[in-house]
């Protein structure tokens, strides 16, 4: 056992007993489980109670800690880390300066990289794709082969996926849905029930809320403001 030694993870708990992993030389708690099939590279960390297994590979300055799972194909890399709850797994990418915590599940062939956040119980799957200092949070999923970047956030119960981009300071919200090759963008936002699909584009400082529906090749841009009420009415659109 002469090669633990005490090292400070800085998260508080001051130092504790580690170890050099086999496979790569990181630095590992005693209090998280790293399989010896798992690479940890000579620069990156693993403490808490984190589990890292199977194939993954964490490198770089990346570090994952909490009791965050890490497994499958997935890579960690860059500076980016991965904690709290938080679930990485299948052939996901987390690099950059992205940050995964929370409950968030990440997995699938999905790709979180820049200045990115995900949290809460947010799930990412299939090809989806969060960069730049894009958000995603709350209860929101997005898959299929959608992006979200520049600094657009998804929170709430809303779903994107298709090939759906949201991005610039666009926000969509509530139980609102994207999908197909709708496009959010500049600062527009996207609430309610609202559905945006097929080939539209809302952005500007437009508002799509209620149980409004934009679709086929819809423009909503500028300062509209479009939104359906309760009683089943058509969308009436208003500047």
């Amino acid at each position: 056992m002469s090669d633990i030694f005490m090292y400070d993870f800085e998260d508080g708990n001051g130092a504790v007993e580690a170890r050099r992993h086999s496979n790569g030389g990181g630095i590992v708690a005693l209090t998280a489980t790293v399989a010896d099939t798992a690479y940890i590279g000579e620069d990156a960390r693993v403490f808490g109670n984190a589990w890292v297994s199977r194939n993954t590979r964490v490198f770089g300055s990346a570090e994952i800690s909490g009791n965050s799972w890490v497994y499958g194909n997935a890579q960690v890399y860059g500076s980016a880390h991965v904690f709290g709850n938080a679930k990485v797994y299948e052939n996901a990418l987390i690099h950059g300066d992205a940050k995964v915590f929370g409950k968030a599940q990440v997995y699938g062939h999905t790709e979180i990289f820049g200045n990115a956040k995900v949290y809460g119980n947010a799930r990412l799957f299939d090809n989806a794709c969060v960069f730049s200092k894009a958000q995603v949070f709350g209860n929101s999923q997005i898959y299929g082969n959608s992006w979200i970047h520049g600094d657009a956030q998804v929170s709430g119960n809303a779903k994107v996926h298709g090939s759906a981009l949201v991005y610039g300071n666009s926000w969509v919200h509530g139980n609102a849905k994207v999908y197909e090759n709708a496009r959010i963008l500049e600062n527009a936002k996207v609430s309610g029930n609202a559905k945006v699909y097929g080939n539209s584009w809302v952005y500007g400082n437009s508002l799509v809320c209620g149980d409004a529906r934009i679709l086929e090749n819809a423009e909503i841009c500028v300062n509209t403001k479009f939104s359906i009420d309760m009683s089943g009415n058509e969308p009436m659109p208003s500047v």
